[in-house]
Order: structure tokens, then C-alpha cells, then sequence
């Protein structure tokens, strides 16, 4: 079975998006897109020849308004986010261990509370890739300093659930501020400066006083995300 993957990013937000794509029929999947880069995700799906299956949001981010809403509406794909993000217009509501099926391929959500309480990975076993969201980062992993953020939940979704799969495993983040495209778990669960031989007390006391500025957008995002990226009937 051939299956490929595009990894996308989005400058101002420090975004990646990733569009999978597997089968003859070139069924896809597009997870964590954002609005702004609505257009160049289209003009994917349309000189690749796609067909767009679902739309996948890792949790509600604070820093981008996504374009779940609008690629579903354009595709007629279905938008996926997790039951506890409490995003109400998605259609699929995903829970821990669904597994969503395109083109003879799998991913299936792992919920990864900490980051947010509804955080959700995606893990590909034909692709050997996990999709970490804002869960574990490249050499760090999400604050957990608003939106029911927990750093003794991270700790242990990290450690118990990311950390569990195999060590080959390509991890790929929504986010990377350093030019890093991807890691393994085996390299984060080893050499991650904020988990790697640390306690749980240990990490809580780094994620409580990373003291880090508000993001910019949240007020505006976290609504928005809530209703797919609606801001009009958002507020």
C-alpha cells in the first residue's frame, strides 16, 4: 500500500499541518491546518488529486484560528476533533483508541490530556509516525498554564502513553520554533531537556515556572476553534 505525507507549515503561528495520503484512490487526511493557509492546502488537494476523508484537530489552539470548518464545508470531508474539546459543530467526536480508516490505512487517537484537557495524538502505524499536537514538542512539550492544562497530566501522558510507543516512531509536532521538522521517541523519551530522566515532581516544577507571555490570539482563537474557525459566530 503506498502512503505518503506532506508536512506544511504556517510562519506566523510556527504551524505545522500535515496532509496524509494513502491508497490508488488517494484518500487523505489533513491534520491541524490553519485559516490562513487555506488556499495552499486546497491547491495540495487539488494538483495531488486528493481526496480529503477527514479534517483532524489535535486540540483547541490558542495561537491560530484553524480551517476545519471551511475545508469541510469546500471538501466534504468529515472534521475529527476530541470529545473533550467540546468543539460542537464537528461531526466525528473521537475518543481514546477510535481509529479513523482512509485508503486501507489507519490512525488511531490516543487522548493526551495536559497541554489541554481534550488533547488528542494520532498514531500511524503503517507511517511509524505519531502526531503530537501540542502534547510533546521537539525537545520540549506544550505549557500547561491555561485551557485545563495540567503538567501532572502531560508528565503522565507523555511518559505513559507517547513514551510507550515504539522508539522508532517518528514524532511529529504542531509546532517547532527551531527549524526541527521531527524526532523519534526513542530521541525525546532520552534527550528531551523536560522529561528525560526527570520525576513527575521534577517536570511540574519546570512547566510552573516557565512564566510565559499570554498568546496574542487567544481570545480571539479559542472561541473561533470552538466552532470549527468560525469567528462570526464565534463570540
Amino acid at each position: 500500500m503506498a502512503i505518503r505525507l506532506h508536512q506544511l507549515f504556517d510562519p506566523a503561528s510556527s504551524t505545522y499541518t500535515y496532509c496524509l495520503v494513502a491508497g490508488e484512490q488517494r484518500a487523505a487526511v489533513i491534520i491541524d491546518p490553519v485559516a490562513e493557509q487555506l488556499e495552499r492546502d486546497l491547491e495540495l488537494l487539488r494538483s495531488e488529486k486528493l481526496s480529503l476523508r477527514y479534517v483532524l484537530e489535535t486540540h483547541t489552539h490558542a495561537d491560530h484560528v484553524t480551517s476545519a470548518g471551511e475545508l469541510s464545508r469546500i471538501t466534504g470531508a468529515l472534521a475529527a476533533v476530541p470529545s473533550q474539546c467540546e468543539i460542537a459543530p464537528a461531526p466525528v467526536q473521537l475518543a481514546d483508541r477510535d481509529a479513523l480508516f482512509f485508503g486501507g490505512t489507519q490512525l488511531v487517537a490516543i487522548h493526551t490530556p495536559g497541554h489541554t484537557a481534550g488533547s488528542m495524538c494520532f498514531y500511524w502505524p503503517d507511517g511509524a509516525a505519531v502526531f503530537t499536537g501540542d502534547t510533546l514538542l521537539i525537545g520540549g512539550c506544550g505549557r500547561t498554564d491555561f485551557q485545563s492544562g495540567s503538567a501532572t497530566a502531560l508528565y503522565d501522558s507523555i511518559t505513559q502513553r507517547l513514551f510507550t510507543l515504539p522508539e522508532q516512531t517518528t514524532v511529529y509536532p504542531a509546532h517547532d520554533y527551531k527549524g526541527n521538522h521531527s524526532s523519534t521517541i526513542g530521541q525525546e523519551r532520552s534527550a528531551n531537556p523536560r522529561l528525560a530522566n526527570k520525576t513527575r515532581e521534577e517536570f511540574v516544577v519546570i512547566m510552573n515556572n516557565l512564566n510565559l507571555p499570554k498568546p496574542k490570539l487567544i481570545d480571539v482563537a479559542v472561541p473561533a476553534n470552538r466552532m470549527l474557525g468560525d469567528v462570526q459566530h464565534s463570540a
